[in-house]
């Protein structure tokens, strides 16, 4: 039995291109279709399959995405997702007052792409301070789109590589995430529409130090990160407002196992060596900036 077009995909449709040849796309028969006849399957579990051609070679497999699945529903990352919602608010308020990122129209709502978006937790939060937005999460993950798609009920989940051009129309989308994710800023300028913003969240100063002293196989934060994204967003956007978020919060062992293994760190370590480590932190500082943006 063909697998319906999920109802948060609906709203989402029309800003959605067909990644071989640009044209729009309709529903049917289980899939997404071109007028050029190229189709992308639904999933039955809720997300579509636009990524074609050669996989990609990054991505969360299975255990990396229930690990981070696990650990954001302890909550231990709500200050972040918190950081996050309000930028995204404050874009919201603007808005309404003045005509810029996520005033409604009559036409459509407004829309937040998240790229890179893993299970959706961020996208949830956005979407649970923006009541008429909705959302479209984009990820190489089939097993974190598995979890994205039923993660909000307006948000859509699809598969998609960040360094390719992304299927979606030029200038209308309203917000666009990019949490802990890589970056396309040539492709977050083009969707967004004039007056949009982007929102981009990354890891800062002693960003799980704790851990990071304990567990030999952690990938640094490389210290030249802001200078290079200064450098590669410069041409596109405007730095708008930002905020440090950094706390400490306690883990469990379980929580600090699944820390370790839903971040790239899980491709240099095993849960059976992490298991074994009687040394593994009872609590880590989290410290990120989050950024918002505002398209040139």
């Amino acid at each position: 039995m063909p697998v319906s077009l999920p109802a948060a995909l609906d709203p989402i449709l029309p800003l959605l291109r067909c990644p071989s040849c640009g044209e729009g796309l309709s529903s049917g028969d289980g899939a997404l279709h071109c007028p050029r006849r190229h189709s992308f399957d639904l999933a039955r579990h809720g997300y579509v399959g636009l990524l074609t051609g050669a996989r990609a070679t990054s991505g969360d497999d299975g255990p990396m995405a229930r690990a981070r699945r696990d650990f954001l529903a302890a909550g231990r990352y709500a200050p972040v997702r918190d950081a996050v919602a309000g930028l995204a608010s404050e874009a919201g308020r603007s808005g309404r007052s003045g005509g810029s990122a996520v005033a409604g129209r009559a036409a459509r709502p407004a829309t937040v792409v998240d790229v890179g978006c893993g299970t959706g937790y961020y996208l949830a939060g956005v979407l649970d301070a923006l009541p008429d937005a909705v959302g479209l999460g984009l990820d190489t993950s089939a097993h974190a789109l598995r979890v994205a798609a039923k993660a909000h009920a307006r948000a859509a989940a699809a598969t998609w590589d960040v360094f390719r051009p992304f299927p979606i129309a030029s200038e209308q989308v309203d917000v666009v995430l990019d949490v802990f994710a890589p970056r396309n800023p040539a492709e977050f300028h083009r969707v967004l529409r004039p007056g949009g913003v982007l929102v981009v969240v990354r890891p800062f100063g002693g960003h799980l130090a704790e851990l990071r002293s304990q567990v030999t196989q952690m990938v640094t934060v490389d210290p030249d990160k802001e200078r290079r994204l200064h450098q590669a967003l410069d041409p596109y956007f405007e730095a708008a407002r930002t905020v440090e978020v950094e706390y400490t919060t306690p883990l469990t062992r379980q929580e600090t196992v699944d820390l370790v293994l839903m971040t790239p760190s899980a491709r240099h370590v095993t849960a059976t060596e992490l298991a074994d480590d009687g040394d593994l932190p009872e609590q880590v500082t989290v410290s990120v900036l989050a950024t918002a943006y505002r398209r040139r």
